[in-house]
């Protein structure tokens, strides 16, 4: 084939082109649109947000920003600090009792292990809305529940390893690591302590930033289990704070609510923003592909 023949067979046809770009467009419209639309109620009035549908106020009204920081009897800061020690702590936790058990059950040799791992994957299969009700039950006759530390509740499981997600991630990794480097390290006189302190540490970053980005989005943004453990304003998070903007005599404070909801984005958006190079890292490198 001569280059004067393969040069149309290269090249893409416009329309095709066109037609990609115009598919892409109407794909980030719809995505981007309920954030646009939320961004924009969040500065309309009262009156407006029921009568206005479009995405841009007729009348600016940055007051709600105002109202909602100040709604309650505590400051709507404190349900961010609530929310940012929770989902700190559960980054901490995931990342530390995960990774070891995911080492024990990816490198280590003992009875029973493959039956250990297949009841961890197993626990997969229940939802949390099975496990919510015994783990209360547990929690409250421990005197865990409306405590000195309410938070120990949220906190405790993680520290323990019951993310069987993040666990099977972390195996599922540690399985591409070469074994020669364990044996090589045995040889240099390591404990099995030794060869994960100097050995699987330092390789597992991929997956280790790939949980503690994952567990920060998926615990502040979690309602159910701090809507059920949590029953004092002063302890509250964001995401039960911001039902208290519509009680119970349907009297509702949408505009704030909705100033408070894009806020609540933020921590999100730049913690995402801060580490997407190396949550794409961790994912391409996390060993899914079995």
């Amino acid at each position: 084939m001569t280059a004067a023949t393969a040069g149309p067979v290269r090249r893409r046809p416009r329309h095709r082109q066109a037609l990609r770009l115009l598919v892409l467009v109407a794909i980030v419209a719809v995505v981007l649109y309920p954030l646009i639309w939320m961004l924009g109620t969040s500065v309309k009035s009262p009156a407006e947000i029921v009568n206005n549908i479009g995405l841009l106020p007729e009348t600016f009204t940055p007051g709600n920003y105002v109202d909602g920081w100040t709604n309650f009897d505590v400051s709507f800061g404190r349900f961010f600090l609530n929310s940012a020690m929770v989902s700190l702590l559960t980054v901490v936790g995931n990342a530390l009792s995960c990774l070891l058990a995911a080492y024990a059950l990816g490198r280590l040799r003992f009875r029973l292990r493959s039956v250990w791992f297949a009841v961890m994957i197993g626990t997969l299969l229940l939802p949390g809305h099975v496990l919510i009700v015994p783990q209360y039950i547990l929690f409250r006759s421990l005197g865990l529940v409306g405590g000195d530390w309410p938070y120990l509740p949220l906190l405790i499981p993680h520290f323990l390893a019951t993310e069987a997600f993040f666990v099977f991630l972390m195996v599922q990794f540690m399985r591409g690591i070469p074994r020669e480097l364990d044996e090589a390290a045995k040889i240099d006189g390591a404990t099995p302590y030794g060869v994960f302190r100097h050995v699987i540490l330092p390789l597992s970053r991929p997956a280790l930033v790939t949980t503690a980005i994952f567990s920060f989005i998926w615990t502040w943004n979690d309602f159910f289990r701090q809507l059920v453990f949590l029953s004092t304003l002063q302890d509250y998070t964001v995401p039960v704070a911001l039902t208290l903007f519509i009680d119970s005599t349907s009297q509702s404070a949408v505009g704030p609510m909705f100033a408070m909801s894009v806020l609540s984005l933020l921590p999100v958006f730049l913690f995402f923003l801060a580490f997407q190079r190396m949550l794409v890292e961790g994912i391409n490198t996390s060993g899914l592909k079995g």
